[in-house]
């Protein structure tokens, strides 16, 4: 298995994870982030994921190599200390330039399987967004969540009526071609420690055509 790496030092390494890649093994079992752990550390106690990404979206995933590392990105994340920024395709548009999504999300399961579902009785969620650019029937969004809760972006998103492209729990749409694939990358992440830690993802395959269609140059990658 050969995922990227996009930082490294003795303690974190920033992989680039690929779309459609769990992070861990499930149930069922099937290949995960996790096979690639021998080639990053031979030593006995890691590495350790050090938080999680949806197996549908691309990119910056923060690995732990050394206990003391995993503690320390552990207290970061849970102080909401970590600065993460999402790039996400949604169908339509948002209702303005910027904005803030505060609404609690709490875990609801049917006989078709689980979501997240906002309103009262979740826990606390925060989204900051910010609206980069415009195409037909569609807006690339950056979205900054203050929370860190399972599906936040998909389910804020879906809360400003405008889901993720490809997004088969929060707004299947056969959007434009790309069907079936998650239109959401975790873009950027930098956790302040000392020192800090920081990784840029590019933009996967399966998001540029939409993205060039919202004004993002593919010379920014």
């Amino acid at each position: 298995m050969d995922i990227p790496i996009l930082f490294r030092d003795s303690r974190f390494v920033v992989l680039d994870k690929p779309a459609g890649l769990a992070v861990h093994a499930g149930p069922r079992g099937g290949a995960s982030v996790e096979d690639f752990f021998p080639a990053l550390s031979r030593r006995r106690d890691g590495p350790w994921l050090a938080h999680r990404l949806d197996a549908d979206t691309s990119g910056c995933l923060v690995v732990a190599l050394r206990r003391a590392a995993l503690h320390a990105a552990q207290a970061a994340f849970a102080a909401g200390r970590v600065e993460k920024i999402y790039w996400a395709v949604v169908r339509g548009a948002p209702p303005g330039e910027t904005g803030v999504v505060a609404m609690p999300l709490r875990r609801y399961s049917d006989p078709r399987g689980w979501r997240m579902v906002a309103g009262p009785g979740g826990q606390e969620a925060v989204s900051e967004w910010r609206l980069l650019g415009r195409g037909a029937d569609m807006s690339w969004l950056e979205v900054r969540p203050r929370t860190g809760r399972t599906h936040q972006v998909r389910a804020h998103c879906a809360v400003l009526g405008c889901p993720v492209q490809g997004d088969p729990v929060y707004g299947a749409h056969p959007g434009s071609g790309e069907a079936g694939r998650l239109h959401l990358l975790a873009r950027a992440i930098v956790l302040p420690l000392d020192p800090p830690v920081a990784a840029v993802a590019p933009v996967p395959t399966h998001m540029r055509a939409a993205l060039a269609g919202c004004g993002w140059d593919p010379l920014n990658r």
